[in-house]
């Protein structure tokens, strides 16, 4: 039987300010094998940016 976390893992989402904060969410491997770019809010920058996946 196959985990849960095979099919969605963890993933980091890194802000691309530069400020170094982070969103932490889950993902389909099987609907989005690319890495995933989310535009979220940076409190550190206090404006919204591109997060992108880091592994």
């Amino acid at each position: 039987m196959a985990k849960h976390t095979d099919l969605r893992p963890i993933v980091t989402l890194r802000s691309t300010a530069g400020t170094g904060y982070t969103y932490v969410t889950r993902k389909n491997r099987r609907t989005h094998p690319d890495r995933l770019v989310l535009r979220k809010f940076d409190p550190v920058a206090r404006v919204h940016t591109d997060f992108r996946e880091t592994r």
